[in-house]
């Protein structure tokens, strides 16, 4: 009796750039059961339909989707640095810098269209054929955004009392909604890193904010009915060491079995 396919599940990408955010997400999945398939402008097809989507981090969402022009934004309160920090970070500086090129996360040109229409257009998809959604940091923007909310353009406001870190280590804490589906998964707090500029604004029909940082800031948005629909602000693919994390992987490979069953595949 052969074997069941494992389920296809789509990470998408910019063309250039992110290696390091699809390799990562690329192991959660098959650790979690999955094939994972990159997605990418240059590269939109899979080898047949997705049983599950990953939308993955990188540039801004167009702020023209949710009706707003772009808007630069202003420069955050750092606070003050110990100086054993700032002389490791002139140190690290080769380091950190091939690392924003390998996380997409280089302040280099903002927007990337190309792959807005691309997620766009497999999140309809997706939605249309009830297979699950993971959006990660950029895709639980984009998201919200499809689902007729808006962004946050400028978080400088929310940071005015703390810093805001940029980092892919388990810094920061969220506090998760009792009763939500990240709360099977995560519990009533989990630590989480950091590698935003933007977050989400007014909501989206359908979806419901489930975790929040103490700053006020969202950090994961849930769907309210069909199958698996969730966005995170922070980096799962990045905490492989943190099981709770990779349970988000694991829940998105479950759905897309469940999906596939359904979809009589």
């Amino acid at each position: 009796m052969p074997r069941p396919q494992r389920p296809l599940i789509g990470v998408t990408g910019p063309d250039r750039g992110g290696a390091a955010a699809w390799l990562m997400a690329a192991l959660a999945v098959r650790l979690a059961g999955g094939r994972p398939w990159r997605v990418s402008p240059r590269r939109p097809e899979p080898p047949r339909p997705l049983d599950g989507l990953i939308l993955g981090g990188g540039a801004d969402v167009d702020p023209g989707l949710y009706g707003e022009e772009r808007v630069e934004p202003g420069e955050m309160r750092r606070g003050p640095t110990a100086w054993w920090r700032f002389l490791l970070s002139w140190l690290l500086l080769p380091v950190i810098y091939v690392l924003r090129w390998l996380l997409s996360i280089s302040p280099g040109p903002r927007g990337d269209y190309a792959r807005d229409a691309l997620e766009w257009r497999l999140l309809a998809d997706a939605l249309a054929r009830d297979i699950p959604v993971l959006g990660i940091c950029r895709g639980a923007q984009l998201l919200n955004v499809y689902m007729g909310g808006s962004l946050h353009q400028d978080l400088s406001s929310f940071y005015e009392e703390s810093p805001q870190v940029h980092s892919i280590w388990p810094y920061k804490r969220v506090t998760v909604s009792r009763g939500s589906g990240l709360y099977r998964w995560l519990g009533p707090e989990a630590r989480i890193n950091s590698l935003h500029r933007q977050a989400i604004n007014e909501l989206g029909d359908g979806l419901a904010a489930v975790a929040w940082e103490r700053a006020g800031v969202v950090q994961a948005v849930e769907g309210q009915r069909g199958a698996l629909l969730l966005g995170v602000q922070w980096h799962p693919e990045y905490l492989p060491q943190r099981r709770e994390q990779r349970a988000l992987f694991r829940a998105l490979v479950r759905a897309a079995v469940a999906a596939r069953k359904n979809n009589g595949d």
